[in-house]
């Protein structure tokens, strides 16, 4: 029996150092920010790139909905199209947790710790059938202290659909408001 013992011996830590392992490998994957932030712009289009000088500061996947209401299409009489009314988002850090939410008009980025801005939008460019396109933004000065200080810029990226309805808007259901489902990472960059 005692030659088991030292085999038994040797397997246990090993055993436990690729646990170990194992566990600061899922641990790293699902940090969004803080030492090491995993996201890369070089597959964006130039037009909603954040500037240099800047670096990422937090990022969240909002998950959520946009209101669209039919309506008549701005200076095209007797045209109507669906028009964007808002959204209403929840912003989850990469594991998950909440963080944060999104909503508008105006749209309106808010950190649990009530820490909240809006900003004025720089560039767009499309993201594929069916999805809300890539939009770069130039945060307002921040509400409040906490997460949402500093803020420079905000990228959405990572779109899910979000869309306006495929169903048809025309003077006949002029009024109706339809709600999309969307999920998009909202990247969030301060000064270097």
């Amino acid at each position: 029996m005692t030659t088991t013992q030292p085999t038994i011996s040797r397997i246990i830590p090993l055993a436990g150092a690729i646990a170990a392992a194992a566990l600061l490998t899922a641990c790293g994957s699902m940090m969004g920010s803080g030492s090491g932030p995993m996201f890369s712009q070089d597959s964006l289009p130039d037009t909603v790139k954040v500037p240099g000088g800047n670096k990422v500061a937090m990022e969240t996947v909002g998950v959520g909905e946009i209101t669209y209401e039919c309506r008549d299409k701005a200076n095209a009489p007797g045209q109507t199209e669906w028009f964007f009314v808002g959204p209403k988002a929840v912003l989850n850090d990469r594991a998950g947790k909440q963080v944060g939410t999104y909503y508008g008009p105006p749209a309106t980025w808010e950190s649990k710790d009530g820490s909240k801005l809006t900003a004025t939008q720089v560039a767009v460019a499309p993201a594929g059938a069916g999805n809300i396109p890539y939009q770069l933004v130039k945060a307002n000065p921040a509400m409040g202290s906490g997460a949402m200080t500093g803020v420079t810029y905000i990228q959405r990226v990572a779109l899910k659909g979000g869309a306006a309805p495929a169903a048809a808007c025309s003077a006949a259901n002029k009024g109706e408001r339809q709600i999309v489902k969307y999920q998009a990472d909202y990247i969030f960059w301060k000064a270097a």
